[in-house]
């Protein structure tokens, strides 16, 4: 019987590529991955990524609550008193693990593709699974020229909200988007001026969208969001920079810290600078639903072919594919096989099935150092050869998530497409 806790694997930290190599020999092209979790200590957790209610706080209490999982990531989660392999996915194989970040090092394009570990030398995407009880606040990602000041780089990401997980929508199913048309940079520097006398007023200047199960949104950087209380599933670029314009959320402080976390010293009280950080036409656009809601498109009509492939997450970002997403459908008891472009990281939302030589099972409960059949690393070789899937179920539909790095699929839809 194979190891069933975290606990139980040796960690393979040098010529891991041995590892590697017999992982994808046997699975045929695939990598499994562990579990990441992240906490967040200005958070209050959802509940519904399917960790044990017992490890909300594996962490340490002063850490904050678990409220995200990571998929095939590679880049490290920008926490305070972070544990050094935080935010970073391990492959699993036999009794050994290896950090996916040193087998894409070790590895390069024979995993992640030419083009990809050509141009960037790393995987440069990741997603996550973003779960609170309540909203968060109305935050932007700095672009790629701002996180350079700080030596990092910008984030663009996006949001599917994947049925499985929204059973109960939580306290405030609601996301601020922007800002209303005709607000002025002196409103939101009067907001910033009033940081210290309780709620700062943020988002009298913005307005809410109601989330709906089932579909998502795009987001480019220096926009501003207060994300609402649904689990989101967020294909993003591999950075964690934040900067969070409001003093107070649900009666619970924002130090002015977490506002300039990612800002040079030196412009951490210059209000007009940091004002300026925000991309003003943008974040005003009254049109804003209309050029960043996302409705899932079909890849190909096959349902009679027993699945479904659909278009989650599409569209550009100052003319660049940053990212794309699909979901794919597996009636019981069928099987097909998927020809992608590129490399994913893939996850189940529900059901039991087969990938290639790999066993898909998606766990009811999960513990922290839980071993899981249900996230998967797909090399580029593997997806451009086809990978089978088949759904094991006599019942019910297995469904699965998997996002692609830059530019992989420029055939995806553009935003609007599903209008």
């Amino acid at each position: 019987m194979g190891a069933v806790s975290v606990k139980e694997l040796k960690t393979v930290s040098s010529q891991v590529h041995s590892v590697v190599e017999a992982a994808l020999e046997e699975s045929g092209g695939l990598l499994r991955l562990l579990p990441c979790w992240v906490p967040r200590s200005f958070l209050q957790p959802g509940k519904r990524l399917k960790l044990d209610p017992k490890d909300l706080y594996a962490f340490g209490l002063n850490r904050g609550g678990i409220d995200e999982r990571w998929f095939a990531s590679t880049t490290p989660a920008a926490n305070e008193g972070r544990v050094p392999d935080e935010g970073l996915s391990y492959v699993h194989h036999g009794d050994s693990r290896v950090l996916l970040v040193d087998a894409i090092s070790e590895m390069g394009a024979e995993l992640i593709g030419e083009k990809i570990w050509n141009q960037y030398q790393r995987w440069p995407v990741y997603s996550k699974f973003f779960d609170n009880m309540g909203p968060i606040p109305h935050h932007m990602h700095q672009s790629d020229e701002q996180a350079a000041l700080v030596g990092q780089e910008g984030k663009p990401e996006s949001y599917y909200f994947p049925p499985q997980h929204n059973n109960v929508g939580n306290n405030f199913p609601y996301t601020f988007f922007g800002l209303n048309p005709g607000t002025t940079k002196e409103d939101v520097r009067r907001c910033l001026e009033n940081w210290n006398t309780g709620d700062n007023g943020i988002l009298d200047l913005s307005a809410a969208y109601r989330l709906e199960p089932g579909t998502g949104w795009l987001l480019p950087p220096c926009i501003l969001h207060a994300p609402g209380s649904l689990c989101t599933y967020e294909p993003q670029w591999g950075s964690d920079v934040f900067g969070m314009y409001q003093s107070l959320v649900e009666g619970r402080e924002v130090p002015w810290s977490l506002l300039v976390k990612d800002m040079p010293k030196e412009k951490h009280n210059d209000l007009d600078w940091i004002v300026e950080q925000l991309d003003w036409d943008s974040n005003v656009d009254p049109y804003f639903k209309k050029n960043h809601y996302l409705r899932p498109l079909p890849v190909a009509d096959t349902n009679s072919e027993g699945y479904m492939d659909k278009w989650i997450v599409y569209g550009r970002i100052n003319g660049i594919q940053k990212f794309t997403a699909k979901e794919l459908t597996v009636r019981p008891g069928a099987k097909c096989t998927i020809r992608d472009s590129g490399a994913y990281g893939l996850t189940v939302v529900q059901g039991q099935g087969r990938m290639n030589n790999l066993v898909l099972d998606c766990p009811k409960m999960i513990g922290f150092h839980d071993i899981t059949q249900d996230e998967v690393f797909c090399t580029e070789t593997a997806a451009r050869e086809g990978v089978v899937f088949e759904n094991t179920s006599p019942c019910e539909d297995l469904v699965m998530l998997r996002y692609f790095g830059p530019e992989v699929n420029p055939q995806a839809p553009e935003i609007g497409d599903a209008s």
